[in-house]
């Protein structure tokens, strides 16, 4: 009797969290779908079903595509220079020999607790032409101003580097954290037989932090393919749109141009992309050991026989 008393006040705790679920997630991912089979009159709100028309049209939009390569082109010139400089400070900041390291992962943190609205809006105006601060240095050291805004190639790195800034602190602490699990026993012996920093790095921290370094791998592709606000506060217009970003593709779609429809079918491809790239993280990052059957020699099962 008590038990099924005390299930029935389970059921009550979880039920908020399932309420919650019902409305603000299954409901809009259903929602989405629904609409983006349908074109909907901005004025009456009514629907009407266009079965998978908003779908072709996006797969027959050039500008669709061209987001998609300067998605991945930002989130390359981002990601490589991201990853390298978050490992190598989490390795100088793992020796017991660096005094004030609590002070300096704080700093490197920082970034991360600005909202990204700050840092494209910080980025826009640094490399703003002629009169931002990175120009105003430039001039000082008696270099021509650069106009970034209309070089598309020096847009996007600009972009890319306002998200580097903000993000490399965060896999900081995931890279620091998998360091210090590594027991300093295996690297005491590795020291004995004579390995040197580069081959403790390359043969003993790196294969031992393989699972956090493909949790943030996956991470990076699926928070980098979702790029939006930086692309849209740091310039304003670039030549050729060569900022657009596949999620502000959707965006400018749904609530600009107010094609809600195609917005929606738009954020269902997106989805589709990131996880066929997450997916192709996950198959390059797996453990080939582990699907290696086992063999056992002749000589040995005939000892055992």
């Amino acid at each position: 009797m008590w038990r099924a008393k005390r299930s029935r006040y389970a059921y009550l705790y979880i039920l908020p969290f399932f309420i919650v679920f019902l409305i603000f997630k299954l409901y809009p991912i259903i929602y989405t779908f629904v609409l983006s089979l349908c074109d909907m009159d901005l004025l009456s709100g009514d629907l009407t079903y266009v079965a998978w028309d908003n779908y072709s049209r996006l797969l027959h939009s050039e500008f669709f595509y061209r987001s998609i390569g300067n998605t991945l082109l930002i989130w390359i010139m981002s990601i490589i220079p991201q990853l390298t400089l978050a490992f190598l400070l989490a390795m100088l900041m793992s020796n017991k020999w660096l005094r004030g390291r609590a002070i300096f992962r704080n700093v490197y943190f920082f970034p991360n607790l600005v909202t990204s609205v700050t840092i494209g809006l910080l980025f826009g105006t640094m490399f703003s032409y002629p009169g931002g601060a990175i120009n105003n240095v430039m001039s000082v050291l008696g270099l021509e101003p650069v106009d970034f805004q209309n070089n598309p190639m020096l847009a996007r790195m600009v972009i890319a580097i306002a998200i580097c800034w903000k993000n490399f602190g965060f896999n900081i602490i995931y890279f620091t954290a998998g360091i210090n699990s590594i027991s300093n026993e295996v690297l005491e012996a590795a020291s004995i037989d004579g390995a040197g920093w580069w081959q403790k790095v390359t043969k003993i921290t790196v294969p031992l932090m393989k699972p956090i370094l493909i949790y943030v791998m996956v991470t990076s592709i699926i928070g980098g393919l979702q790029m939006f606000d930086e692309s849209k506060l740091v310039f304003q217009s670039v030549p050729g749109d060569a900022t657009t970003t596949m999620i502000k593709y959707m965006y400018d779609s749904a609530f600009v141009r107010f094609q809600f429809g195609y917005g929606a079918a738009c954020a269902y491809v997106v989805f589709l992309i990131i996880m066929f790239f997450s997916a192709i993280a996950m198959w390059i990052t797996r453990d080939r050991d582990k699907e290696k059957p086992v063999k056992t020699s002749r000589r040995k099962d005939m000892v055992k026989a």
